[in-house]
Formats: structure tokens, C-alpha cells, sequence
């Protein structure tokens, strides 16, 4: 087998930002933050939204727009109006 062929494969904690549901995984992905779980050293890695936050998993049909996409929108289009279809007849 080569060396160095595959990713490290690590432990890590994904965090929902919107609820602060913790789950502890093994992940590729790494981060800079850590926490320490039963002796061993976990990246932290915050995610928008996990199944404890979305819709289908939880019947709720509310959404958070973290990357302010829907704001943007409205400022860039918000003021243009459809044109009424001219009436045939």
C-alpha cells in the first residue's frame, strides 16, 4: 500500500449553530478549535444546519438565513415591481 495516500482521518465534534446540538464523529475535516471528550482531543466544527435543525428531521418549517443571502436579495430587487400583462379582449 502507498504511504501518505489517504486523509488523516480524525475525531471531531460538529456543532449546529442554531440549536448547539453536539455530535460526536470521525471526520477528514479538522479545525483549529479543540475540546477534550473522555481523554481524547476533538475538533470542533460549527455547521449551519445538522438534523437536529432541519426542517424534514423536525416538522418545523422555520429557516434561518445565516449568510444573509435573503437580505441581499431584497436590497438588490426588493424594489422592482412585475409589469401587469396587458389584458387580451
Amino acid at each position: 500500500m502507498k504511504k501518505d495516500l489517504h486523509p488523516k482521518y480524525n475525531p471531531v465534534v460538529f456543532v449546529d449553530m442554531t440549536t448547539g446540538a453536539r455530535f460526536v464523529s470521525r471526520s477528514t475535516k479538522s479545525s483549529d478549535k479543540k475540546e477534550v471528550i473522555d481523554g481524547v482531543e476533538h475538533a470542533i466544527i460549527s455547521i449551519g444546519i445538522t438534523s437536529d435543525s432541519h426542517p424534514f428531521f423536525t416538522g418545523k418549517s422555520t429557516f434561518v438565513d445565516t449568510e444573509g443571502r435573503i437580505d441581499k436579495f431584497q436590497k438588490r430587487f426588493g424594489a422592482v415591481r412585475r409589469v401587469a400583462k396587458p389584458k387580451v379582449g
